[in-house]
């Protein structure tokens, strides 16, 4: 059976040298450059001023890059089913939680402790909004942010309501960069909707492809320096969204399988 046409709203972005989708796009497509120095990172406005100076950075960049969407797709945000998708979660935590617990555990952060799950950065939003519909956090390795996409897209296709998706990873820190490979900190987010908006930017046709699976490597030198970060397959779909092109894309789920879309712009 055929898999409904789907349509994408309000794509967003953030890099410390691609701070926003608009300068993002620009470098995607030669028109623009990357800036420099960097930026530091971002301050959600979603958060309270307390919160938003204690949240770590996995939940600053999944908030400012879904805050940056929701703005963009003209929805309301308490409205719309989530799914938030990092390959590791919080390495920073997660380092500072086995050195404690290794060396003194009675000096352990409840914060950080707080912090620790692959679901703070959604939870923190959902309350951040007032957001009661459905919640999801997704991991999937090197194939996270096409994972998440195919339960966006089947979510979005059984329920008939527009889906928020939102992906982001950091660096690895400690022992942990000795074995995992995520470098820099990156986010994307985007809405994904049953129907043609004013605020369509581009609509996609979507099945599994079976057969070996290759990564696509990013054609601008500015989405290559970002391909160090465990959310890199993003990257593709983003790129093509910037230039404008209609085009298939076919993005590994699995060394055998793919998530091929068929991509049509406006």
């Amino acid at each position: 059976m055929k898999t409904p046409t789907l349509y994408i709203e309000g794509p967003a972005f953030w890099a410390p040298t691609l701070p926003g989708w608009d300068i993002a796009r620009a470098a995607f497509t030669g028109t623009g450059a990357p800036v420099d120095p960097p930026a530091k990172r971002p301050s959600p406005q979603v958060l309270a001023p307390a919160e938003r100076r204690r949240a770590p950075d996995t939940v600053a960049l999944a908030l400012e890059v879904a805050s940056n969407a929701i703005a963009a797709s003209g929805r309301d945000a308490k409205d719309l089913p989530c799914i938030f998708a990092s390959a590791h979660g919080d390495l920073g935590i997660n380092d500072y939680m086995c050195g404690v617990l290794a060396s003194d555990p009675t000096v352990l952060s409840p914060i950080k402790f707080h912090n620790s799950v692959h679901n703070a950065a959604v939870g923190y939003w959902t309350i951040g909004v007032g957001c009661m519909a459905a919640s999801n956090s997704v991991a999937a390795y090197e194939t996270t942010f096409a994972s998440a996409l195919l339960e966006a897209a089947a979510q979005c296709a059984a329920d008939d309501q527009p889906v928020l998706l939102v992906g982001y990873d950091m660096p690895a820190v400690g022992a942990l960069a000795s074995i995992t490979r995520s470098r820099g900190l990156l986010a994307v987010a985007l809405v994904i909707a049953p129907q043609r908006t004013e605020h369509t930017v581009a609509a996609f046709d979507w099945s599994l492809l079976p057969g070996p699976s290759h990564p696509i490597t990013p054609r601008s030198e500015a989405a290559q320096a970002l391909t160090t970060n465990a959310m890199a397959d993003a990257l593709p779909l983003f790129e093509a969204l910037a230039t404008g092109r209609s085009e298939t894309l076919a993005m590994p789920l699995s060394a055998r399988l793919s998530l091929q879309l068929q991509l049509t712009q406006g």
